[in-house]
C-alpha cells in the first residue's frame, strides 16, 4: 500500500474517500483512533492509504478534484 493523501481535514478525507469509492478504488484509512491520544482536537493527520497499483489512478483522481496531495 502507499499513502496517497495526508490531512487532518476531516472534509478532504470524505471528499477524496468518496471519490475513490466512486472510481471503484479500494482505500484504507490510518491513524483514525489517534484522537484518543490528542484529544479530539485534530491535531494529528489522517493518512489514506491505497493499493500499489490503483496509486497513480487515485493521485489521477484526487489532482482532477483539486484536491492537494502534497506531490
Amino acid at each position: 500500500m502507499k499513502e496517497l493523501l495526508r490531512t487532518n481535514d476531516p472534509t478532504v478525507i470524505a471528499f477524496a474517500t468518496t471519490l475513490l469509492s466512486g472510481e471503484g478504488i479500494d482505500w484504507f484509512e490510518l491513524d483514525v483512533n489517534m484522537s484518543i491520544l490528542e484529544g479530539s482536537i485534530g491535531i494529528m493527520p489522517r493518512r489514506i492509504m491505497v493499493a500499489d497499483r490503483d496509486h497513480f489512478l487515485a493521485m489521477s483522481v484526487m489532482r482532477d478534484n483539486e484536491i492537494d496531495i502534497g506531490r
